[in-house]
């Protein structure tokens, strides 16, 4: 299997720098303006790419849960309405990805249903992402491996056999595995980061990490445990309205990411023992015996 997958012009995997994404999600609720902002404070860290999710709402949401009525930004309106008010169309999709292009930075989406992949499709995004909830659905895999594109595949809320299954539904030529654990936001002892050298052991695939923690330190960690990819959810205010948004990142904070895993990734080295030059006064004045 190969240790590196191009993706969106950036190469990622084992030796390489890690592909850092911000999530924005649907952390836009539903604001063009606020997805701009939020490419935009992707930008301005140093983000590789950012990333959305893509729904057909009468696909996606339980006939039990439709007529649910829900307090929005909207007002009280059923959960099916309020699916609607957070997608974006065509139009939208179309000036975000010029934005991003502009920006330079590469995007792609979640898609959690066939007909949003089809969607999704026509912007040629840089690869594509199975969510967590969707790793077992077996018809979305088969239509997201028919794209050609890479697919990152999120193993949150799923069993080892599961995940088995997923992969084998998918071409691992052109397959990433995302550690994560589905819960948000998810207290540290459940992130269980020992997974990712765990799953890349398994599969042979570039393997990465997909947090929903508060705080920085564990995503860090990550990178140190192997993950050459890493995605966070961002968000311009924590206190936005929106059930991702306590676990999201503020535009300072991933600023602070980016930058913290770039030096994490200069210290960590290539693990062949040699004596620096910057060493060599230091030994000239302290050593008192040679080899």
């Amino acid at each position: 299997m190969p240790e590196t997958i191009t993706v969106g012009g950036r190469t990622v995997g084992a030796g390489e720098r890690c592909y850092i994404i911000a999530e924005i999600g649907i952390n836009h609720n539903g604001s063009l303006d606020l997805a701009k902002k939020l490419i935009d404070s992707a930008c301005d860290a140093g983000c590789d790419a950012v990333k959305f999710q893509k729904r057909t709402p009468e696909l996606c949401v339980p006939p039990s849960q439709r007529d649910v009525r829900r307090d929005t930004p909207w007002g009280l309106i059923t959960y099916l309405d309020y699916r609607y008010k957070v997608e974006f169309g065509e139009a939208e999709y179309g000036e975000i990805a010029r934005h991003c292009s502009q920006r330079g930075i590469s995007w792609f989406a979640s898609c959690w249903d066939e007909p949003s992949v089809d969607f999704i499709e026509q912007f040629e995004p840089a690869c594509h992402k199975v969510a967590s909830a969707s790793l077992t659905d077996r018809g979305l895999l088969v239509r997201l491996k028919a794209t050609g594109r890479p697919v990152m595949l999120s193993t949150g809320m799923s069993t080892m056999d599961q995940i088995r299954g997923s992969v084998a539904e998918l071409d691992r030529e052109r397959l990433l595995l995302a550690h994560a654990t589905s819960c948000y936001p998810c207290p540290p002892e459940e992130l269980n980061l020992r997974m990712i050298p765990a799953l890349r052991a398994e599969f042979s695939v570039p393997t990465g990490y997909s947090g929903h923690e508060v705080g920085l330190q564990t995503t860090c960690a990550a990178v140190v445990m192997g993950a050459c990819f890493v995605e966070r959810h961002i968000t311009l205010d924590r206190a936005m309205w929106g059930g991702d948004q306590a676990a999201s990142v503020e535009p300072s904070g991933l600023a602070r990411l980016v930058r913290d895993i770039r030096v994490i990734e200069a210290a960590l080295g290539d693990g062949v023992k040699r004596v620096y030059d910057s060493e060599v006064p230091v030994m000239q004045k302290l050593r008192r015996v040679g080899a």
